[in-house]
């Protein structure tokens, strides 16, 4: 089966160490290797590169996850999710493949059939703060997150 090469061209780019908050609409291919808040929008694929951190809403065809992400995920194709990849919050997709070792907290769809989802970006950001649950701030410490990450694994791999 041959890919439109139009696919595989990188369109945008947020790149390791850089901060973007805001949102994107994109025709292609969008990676983010640094940390982004907002909201992006894209017919083509996002990618979140294991070293990227996203505090928002993703809605492509299809999202692959590498990095950390907090918020909602909704693609009309299908969501992967790398063994590296730590997710907190919701999947919607018709597809999900998942390497073992990905971490997921939160409600997943995977139905055969894209959602349409609404969301308050406010509400959230004011709830959770942003990039306070990466950076440990607001309260949070980043030892705290890393023992209910690990208690999370553990749960998982006790199954």
């Amino acid at each position: 089966m041959a890919q439109d090469t139009n696919e595989l061209i990188i369109n945008s780019l947020v790149g390791e160490g850089s901060f973007f908050r805001g949102d994107i609409t994109a025709r292609g291919l969008l990676r983010i290797d640094g940390d982004f808040a907002g909201n992006i929008k894209t017919e083509g694929k996002i990618l979140i590169g294991v070293n990227g951190r996203a505090e928002c809403e993703l809605n492509a065809s299809a999202v692959v996850i590498g990095g950390a992400v907090r918020g909602v995920v909704e693609a009309s194709k299908k969501v992967i999710l790398l063994s590296s990849a730590v997710i907190i919050g919701d999947i919607y997709a018709p597809r999900l493949v998942a390497e073992e070792g990905a971490l997921i907290d939160g409600t997943l769809q995977i139905s055969g059939v894209s959602m349409k989802m609404q969301i308050d970006q406010e509400t959230v950001r004011k709830r959770r703060g942003l990039f306070a649950w990466l950076r440990g701030t607001a309260g949070e410490s980043i030892d705290h997150e890393a023992d209910e990450v690990e208690d999370l694994k553990q749960r998982v791999l006790q199954r």
